[in-house]
């Protein structure tokens, strides 16, 4: 084949391409995929390099598995971070992002990790006990609280006070802008960010950004100032951190991991939950099968022991295959010639693994859009066929945190309330800048609170 023939994909012109990708973004590649197959070249945005997305597992493993000196991420393959930072893990690439991800790893796994479980749990309690009997809420606020309530206490180590609230005001609003869209076209396309002072949407970003920024350093300023080896929060354990040549991370460094943590783990948890709770209550035999198990714990189950719980694992899975909160994986840009599959991609070719569409192919999934947890107790998937948090030298490495997290806050509330949906009708995801979420938040009813004592289903599990 020739080296500059590209996949297949649309003819249609790249602005029609990007705003059909922005506007009916699921459905869009969808259909691309049943007309091009599986790789397909698209063009999108203001990048003139072409962006192959990916669905083929073995192209994927390829994809994962090669040197990132021929192929990887990073901000020349185009991921623009304003607000996370250069210095951030996602815009980092060669020897300084193996540096990064060496140091921030080890909090975020194993024994460290299960040292936030009682934090979680209480956090879960205090925004849950909040809840009316008869109320109807949307449960994606409740879950964005718990989920920001542990992101700053369990990262940032913040206690309640004046600077935990202003964070999370402001975290709160760059985070959740009233146009979301408008943020995702100032993303795609750099030449819109002009600062036309603090009316426009460019300034009015740049400015919450600079008090989120004050904040930050302030609280960085004060641990250098009071340093306290007995505390367990993850900024601690990053400035104690040294590399292979003994240097710890600079105050950039740390402004811009800690940013990411908190942006890469706040709304993804949040929007993963809503959706658990969505089909967990759309399903009552899911709900009940997860109660059968839960019960079984006890009154105070063990941190560790729900994390171990395979119906709650496999709930947890099949959330995150139907909807993924990020479709796609990672941009990875080609930088030698390189053969994946049986294209040959030129250098400046940009590769993107499709989550969404990986996960919707009827081969691994049958009936892909039925909520099924029993696939992932029936079969183990490859890391190139169950994607949720990317893959090869860029998988997420909050990717324990956040089943942890997820787990935790989930057994938390199946155990104490009983809810139900206020309505029947389907939820669909809706774009929420890069991201995807259930539409209207996931709307819930409050029934009661559920009686712990109740004796332990005599039913067999699965």
């Amino acid at each position: 084949m020739s080296a500059l023939k590209l996949p297949n994909g649309p003819q249609t012109h790249p602005w029609v391409q990007t705003y059909q990708w922005l506007t009916n973004p699921l459905e869009y590649i969808e259909d691309c995929a049943k007309r091009y197959g599986d790789i397909f070249t698209l063009q999108l945005g203001q990048n003139v390099a072409p962006q192959v997305f990916i669905s083929n597992p073995q192209a994927i493993g390829q994809i994962f598995t090669t040197d990132p000196k021929q192929l990887d991420s990073g901000e020349s393959a185009g991921i623009q971070a304003p607000l996370l930072g250069r210095q951030s893990l996602l815009a980092l690439e060669g020897k300084p992002h193996q540096r990064q991800r060496k140091l921030l790893t080890p909090p975020l796994h194993g024994e460290r990790m299960l040292a936030y479980g009682e934090l979680i749990c209480n956090i879960t309690e205090q925004v849950t006990n909040q809840w009316q009997v008869g109320e109807t809420f949307a449960v994606l606020s409740s879950m964005q609280a718990i989920s920001f309530q542990v992101i700053l206490k369990a990262v940032f180590g913040l206690e309640d006070g004046p600077r935990y609230e202003k964070l999370n005001e402001f975290l709160i609003t760059i985070l959740n802008p009233k146009i979301p869209i408008l943020r995702t076209v100032l993303l795609l396309f750099p030449s819109l960010r002009q600062d036309l002072g603090a009316w426009s949407p460019w300034g009015k970003y740049l400015r919450l950004r600079q008090q989120i920024d004050e904040l930050i350093y302030a609280q960085i300023r004060d641990r250098k100032a009071q340093p306290d080896p007995s505390r367990t929060d993850i900024l601690s354990l990053m400035m104690a951190a040294r590399d292979e040549a003994g240097e710890p991370m600079t105050d950039l460094e740390l402004r811009d991991e800690l940013m990411t943590l908190l942006v890469a783990g706040h709304e993804t948890t949040a929007t993963s939950l809503s959706w658990a709770l969505y089909w967990i209550h759309h399903q009552p035999q899911v709900r009940e099968k997860l109660l059968q198990e839960l019960d079984k714990l006890g009154e105070q189950p063990d941190a560790n022991a729900i994390f171990r719980l395979p119906y709650l694992n496999a709930v947890c899975s099949e959330t995150l295959r139907l909807y993924p909160v990020a479709v796609s994986g990672l941009n990875r840009l080609v930088k030698s010639p390189l053969q994946i599959g049986e294209y040959n991609f030129e250098p400046g070719t940009l590769l993107i693994p499709s989550i969404y569409l990986t996960h919707h192919r009827e081969d691994l999934y049958p009936e892909s859009k039925q909520f099924k947890p029993e696939r992932f107790l029936e079969r183990q998937f490859s890391p190139y066929e169950y994607l949720p948090f990317g893959g090869g030298n860029r998988r997420c490495i909050g990717m324990a945190f956040a089943l942890f997290e997820m787990k935790l806050v989930l057994a938390k509330v199946l155990s104490n309330w009983e809810m139900e949906l206020a309505d029947s009708k389907p939820v669909q995801p809706v774009r929420k800048g890069l991201l995807f979420s259930p539409a209207g938040g996931v709307k819930m009813v409050v029934k009661g609170k559920r009686q712990q004592n109740q004796a332990v289903r005599e039913t067999s599990f699965v």
